[in-house]
């Protein structure tokens, strides 16, 4: 597959504090990929080094196999055919929405040509041409978004950039909000690199994650793979939440307070931490008596532990559950029919393989 976006040993400092160091990544045409991490980790330099708007130290940065930026050359930002949509969407208030996304048009915003192409952006974005007329307070946060998706489209970028684009939404919209921009790059083929600190967000919507720490990115893959195998605890414990629990790996299978877990590891053998995630582990009530009757092979894999706290989401329910054993509790998610109740003695069995990390 063609790559659109190429960064290789990219590098940028301020005042001498380290913000990106030396990464490298790779974006196919037509795809999303999301990089996440926690405030300060340099999501938005990179973005911002992409779109032209910082020179980096060292590294270079290709766009169609074109070189746009390195220490020595960068080109102007209005010539790498890059679309950029910030977190507030920030458009002209003094302008109207058609001429916010004719902004950049050759042409003005009063020419027939012009006038067209605003309003099959305004289509492409799901809004009525009517809105055309509309000043940007007069619209909701998410409509704000779109127009400001519709500007940046007008120009048919080959590469679009989002500075964590829906994080000023409510929860309900930024969810319906962020698949409609998706589906909306997508269909246009657009190539995408998205920043965000939302893991949810970066989950549903990216083909490739980069996880990024302290200006380096700890795993790149696709959602399923990097969310199943983490390569480090701090991969695992960002991406969602995670059980951690001290094991020693033996041939494959860890065993420790849950029983014994078949892993995905390349640690070898020895001690290590089990990363399980909330939604493997299933609790069952059982009796007293059944908890000493673990003779059978299944039944060996199976931890045993006693409900302390429960929190219901409505189809979920999270349970707090104390193992047996010296460790700390536990969450469980599971569906919410009937769950155990607080004290009860459950067996916990964990579905699919963990993974064992140093």
């Amino acid at each position: 597959m063609t790559t659109m976006l190429g960064i290789r040993g990219l590098a940028k400092s301020f005042t001498g504090h380290t913000v990106l160091d030396h990464i490298d990544l790779d974006v196919a045409a037509g795809s999303t990929t999301a990089v996440v991490g926690s405030s300060g980790c340099g999501k938005t330099t990179l973005l911002r080094l992409v779109a032209g708007f910082e020179t980096p130290d060292a590294g270079t940065v290709f766009i169609s196999e074109r070189q746009v930026a390195s220490a020595e050359r960068s080109v102007a930002p209005h010539r790498r055919s890059v679309g950029y949509v910030a977190q507030d969407g920030a458009l002209f208030p003094h302008l109207t929405v058609g001429q916010n996304i004719a902004y950049g048009l050759s042409g003005g915003a009063r020419s027939r040509e012009v006038r067209n192409r605003v309003a099959e952006l305004l289509e492409t974005v799901a809004l009525e041409p009517s809105f055309a007329s509309r000043r940007p307070h007069q619209l909701s946060g998410g409509q704000q978004q779109r127009v400001a998706l519709a500007r940046a489209l007008a120009r048919e970028p080959v590469l679009m950039l989002l500075d964590e684009p829906f994080s000023a939404l409510d929860t309900g919209l930024r969810a319906s909000t962020r698949k409609a921009v998706a589906r909306l790059l997508t269909d246009a083929g657009v190539t995408t690199l998205l920043v965000t600190h939302d893991q949810e967000e970066a989950l549903s919507i990216a083909d490739q994650i980069a996880v990024m720490r302290d200006g380096r990115f700890t795993q790149v893959g696709a959602p399923q793979d990097v969310y199943r195998r983490p390569n480090d605890r701090f991969t695992a414990e960002f991406l969602g939440d995670c059980i951690s629990l001290p094991c020693t790996v033996t041939a494959g299978v860890a065993e420790c307070a849950l029983g014994r877990i078949p892993v995905q590891t390349s640690t070898g053998d020895g001690p290590a931490i089990l990363a399980l995630r909330p939604e493997q582990l299933v609790a069952t009530v059982i009796s007293d008596s059944s908890a000493h009757a673990r003779n059978t092979e299944d039944e060996s894999r199976d931890g045993i532990g006693t409900v302390i706290g429960t929190e219901f989401l409505g189809h979920d329910v999270l349970l707090t559950i104390d193992p047996t054993g010296d460790i700390a509790p536990i969450i469980v998610r599971q569906h919410s029919l009937d769950p155990p109740a607080i004290d009860a003695k459950v067996r916990i069995k964990v579905i699919g393989n963990g993974v064992a990390l140093r």
